[in-house]
């Protein structure tokens, strides 16, 4: 199978192609030269043939041959037309009688057949038999003046001088096919080889990708290499950007596991130093690390949410869910933590809204936007959170007074791990993740989310979805 891999080839198959193109209209020119040859030669030599046979019949019928055959001129001319055209000649009389054989073979003997019967009936009769290759034509014989035959002249040529001709012929035109071949097979070779070129540089510079080598791909030989290069470009710099986007996400993973952990030993290894704790300071420790463990533990469940979120990409479990009732459990559970930092939480629905969503992504990524207004506030600051639809779409409003996002930030706010404020971020307790999260949920539901913000006057986040989810 290996062996006959190069049939599947392009290179074979444009090098067939051409050769095919360059072959099959010699063959079928030489074909056709030679058929046209011998269907010329034959009627030429059969109006010759007849010609002759005319004027020599029109002399036997003036001398009255048919009555009287022993006439030495007629039967000298009658001999001669036979030698020059190797041929043989008989006079038939009205009786069918053979009254002269130029083979003098079947002088006075009686012949009837299909061509010596319509002549004598007035026909001339052309036939020319390829198999045994010999004209035979059949003249009927009778005075200018007259209506009445008084015999026929049949004659039979050999067209063995034409065939002669046609195998020298064919000989030549198959010397010229076979050399037209060899330079169409060279001229095909050629061009196959010019012609995959550009796909050989291809794949010679996909083999060395690996080296990581920053020039671009561009083959500009041919249009469609030309967009290969640029849509190779453009995935090949989208690979990359995903590929740093995977080293920088696994590095900020590392140091956001490891930032608790290391926080944790260095309040454990305090404790153990010292002899004599004070309960006081004892239980400062221990809070600490409490809070620490709690920051572990919540950056695991949004790392778990979007491990989850990716292997599950395209798969929701689809429901009707009332919009209305799952915003106000989302309020009822967060409002708690609103109250604590005197934040005023405010639902507002303006029509009764019913989608079909998966409730459990829908809630989370909704719950991120509406418990980010809320961690992200100022004191005696609101969270004022709408719902509204129209005909294809159901969009969620969520508006705050807080801190706002700086306008540089805003292009990268959904990237993972990604903080405006770092600092304030760690206070409040933030992973990093929740917009990445409310992202991957929204686009799962084939909707959109947008956020504009001014910093230090509050963000607003609107998200759209399908009310029907389409597969």
């Amino acid at each position: 199978m290996k062996k006959l891999k190069f049939l599947h080839s392009l290179k074979f198959r444009l090098f067939l192609l051409m050769a095919l193109i360059g072959i099959l209209p010699n063959v079928v020119l030489r074909v056709g030269i030679l058929a046209s040859y011998e269907s010329r030669a034959v009627s030429n030599r059969s109006i010759d043939i007849a010609g002759q046979a005319k004027m020599l019949g029109n002399q036997v019928i003036t001398y009255n041959y048919i009555q009287d055959p022993s006439e030495e001129m007629i039967n000298v001319q009658l001999e001669m037309l036979s030698n020059i055209y190797d041929g043989r000649i008989m006079i038939i009389n009205s009786s069918f009688q053979i009254v002269k054989d130029t083979y003098g073979l079947d002088t006075g003997k009686t012949i009837i057949s299909e061509e010596v019967v319509k002549s004598f009936q007035g026909e001339e009769i052309t036939k020319y038999d390829s198999r045994n290759r010999y004209i035979e034509l059949a003249i009927p014989l009778r005075k200018a003046d007259s209506d009445q035959n008084q015999g026929v002249m049949l004659v039979s040529v050999s067209t063995d001088s034409i065939m002669l001709n046609y195998e020298y012929l064919k000989d030549n035109a198959l010397i010229v096919e076979l050399a037209i071949l060899a330079v169409v097979l060279g001229f095909a070779l050629f061009w196959a080889n010019r012609l995959v070129r550009p796909l050989g540089k291809l794949t010679k510079y996909l083999e060395e990708v690996q080296a990581e080598d920053e020039e671009q791909l561009m083959i500009s030989d041919y249009t469609e290499t030309e967009a290969i290069s640029e849509a190779f470009n453009e995935i090949w710099g989208k690979m990359r950007v995903i590929d740093d986007s995977r080293q920088e996400f696994v590095s900020n993973v590392s140091h956001e596991l490891k930032t608790p952990l290391t926080s944790m030993k260095v309040l454990a290894d305090s404790l153990l130093a010292q002899g004599d704790v004070p309960a006081e300071l004892y239980k400062e420790f221990m809070g600490d690390i409490a809070e620490e463990i709690e920051r572990e533990n919540k950056i695991i469940n949004d790392l778990l949410s979007l491990v989850k979120m990716d292997k599950s990409a395209g798969t929701l479990n689809v429901s009707v869910v009332n919009v209305n009732e799952l915003l106000e459990m989302i309020m009822k559970r967060l409002r708690p933590i609103a109250e604590r930092q005197n934040i005023e939480l405010v639902l507002e629905s303006f029509r009764p809204v019913s989608a079909e969503v998966d409730e459990v992504k829908l809630s989370l990524a909704l719950s991120n936007l509406v418990e980010n207004a809320i961690k992200y506030n100022k004191p005696e600051g609101w969270v004022h959170v709408s719902l509204n639809a129209d005909h294809k779409y159901f969009f969620v409003r969520v508006e705050d007074s807080g801190i706002g996002i700086p306008e540089e930030s805003l292009e990268h706010i959904y990237e993972r791990f990604y903080r405006a404020d770092k600092s304030h971020s760690r206070e409040i307790g933030g992973t990093g993740l929740g917009l990445a999260i409310t992202r991957g949920a929204v686009l799962m539901h084939r909707g959109a989310i947008k956020a504009h913000s001014k910093e230090g006057e509050g963000t607003i986040f609107t998200v759209r979805i399908p009310l029907m989810y389409i597969v």
